[in-house]
């Protein structure tokens, strides 16, 4: 009988053994995994960041023609003083259009989580007016669809018309599906920012807000300056107040934590911690809105600026989506080195208690010979 307890007990401690062995290669095959990714993510982050760096000079040469016109042209009506373009005009907010730009994948630690509880927020601190919903990015249809309803003359069936070309409809003798309603679904966008599609919402949003449609703009993304500077924003593109200027209507920082972890995650990766210094670059640009020189355009000022000034916002969309998407890379890049840090902890710790069980058998064998030699 004594016997039969010995061979239990010692095949009690194999098992136990065994177990934590394939525990620690599942670990450690994760931890591959999550390096890989974050390698990736790391590759991404950086091409992000040159593709946000070569759209600057574009945005910025149209924000300075746009000042320079202003200076050039009577874009106010100078009796009453009300604004010539209709993307100028202010009036109450009846009906708003918030755009919410999320990823399309998870796997990046709080970012999409950040944006929703941003957006809650905000719908939360708008009670008394209607606000249609632009989704772009998977989690945030995702969650926006949980909450509230599709307008119905845009009710989907499937993923098949939840494409980049969703469009934006508004018609006054259609009932509302709620305070609160989606009106646009863009999945699969992100991959790869495109101008076009960016100037094709901004076609849509511009055609509503010049019907009257909707009274404000706003979009809610991920501002991406750099790996430490980052901060979550709703800035409202309609009505433009003033050109080259960013609204910022609400905005989050991270916390000092999760800036320690970018830091470190960018530095074992490999990336810069700071932007470019394009300083010289503005300069040059900026010129163009306050020099003396009077400029011979072959359209009246007026028409040039009625036709640049929707580019304008299209430029604006198109940055913003730059921006998210250098966001989510870099907040997926952290994730993966922190999951990567937190498997080398647990790799260890299981170690360990390997070699504690492994000693416990010695000793507990030892025992048994010193107990049958004293025995005999």
């Amino acid at each position: 009988m004594l016997r039969t307890e010995n061979r239990e007990l010692r095949t009690q401690y194999m098992a136990s053994v065994l177990d934590i062995r394939r525990r620690i290669r599942s670990v450690v095959n994760t931890r591959q995994i999550t390096k890989a990714m974050k390698t990736v993510s790391a590759a991404k982050l950086r091409r992000a960041q040159e593709g946000a760096l070569a759209a600057r000079p574009y945005s910025q040469m149209l924000t300075n023609v746009l000042k320079s016109l202003v200076a050039r042209a009577d874009i106010y009506d100078p009796i009453t003083g009300e604004p010539r373009h209709p993307l100028l005009a202010e009036r109450p907010e009846k009906t708003i259009l918030l755009i919410v730009v999320t990823g399309d994948k998870g796997l990046a630690g709080a970012f999409n989580t950040n944006i929703l509880k941003i957006v809650s927020k905000f719908i939360e601190s708008k009670p008394d007016q209607n606000i249609d919903v632009e989704c772009i990015g998977r989690k945030g249809r995702d969650f926006m669809r949980r909450r509230y309803p599709m307008a119905p003359e845009r009710a989907p069936s499937g993923d098949g018309a939840m494409g980049g070309d969703a469009r934006l409809s508004g018609e006054e003798t259609v009932p509302r599906a709620g305070r609160v309603q989606i009106v646009g679904e863009h999945v699969g966008v992100l991959g790869k920012v495109e101008h076009g599609f960016a100037s094709q919402l901004a076609a849509q949003v511009v055609e509503r807000f010049s019907r009257c449609e909707i009274d404000g703009v706003y979009i809610l993304y991920n501002e991406f300056k750099s790996v430490m500077a980052q901060r979550l924003i709703v800035e409202q593109l309609l009505p433009i107040k003033e050109i080259g200027v960013v609204d910022v209507r609400m905005a989050e920082e991270a916390e000092e934590e999760e800036r320690k972890r970018r830091v470190e995650a960018a530095k074992s990766a490999g990336v810069g911690l700071r932007p470019p210094d394009t300083s010289a670059l503005d300069a040059a640009a900026a010129k163009i809105a306050v020099s003396p020189v009077d400029y011979i355009y072959e359209q009246p000022a007026e028409q040039l600026f009625r036709e640049i000034l929707p580019k304008y916002i299209g430029i604006q969309i198109f940055h913003a989506l730059l921006e998210s998407v250098a966001a989510e890379h870099a907040a997926r890049m952290t994730a993966m080195d922190s999951a990567t840090n937190n498997a080398s902890d647990m790799i260890d710790s299981l170690t360990l208690v390997m070699n504690r069980a492994r000693q416990a058998k010695i000793t507990k064998e030892i025992i048994e010979i010193v107990s049958g030699a004293a025995a005999l």
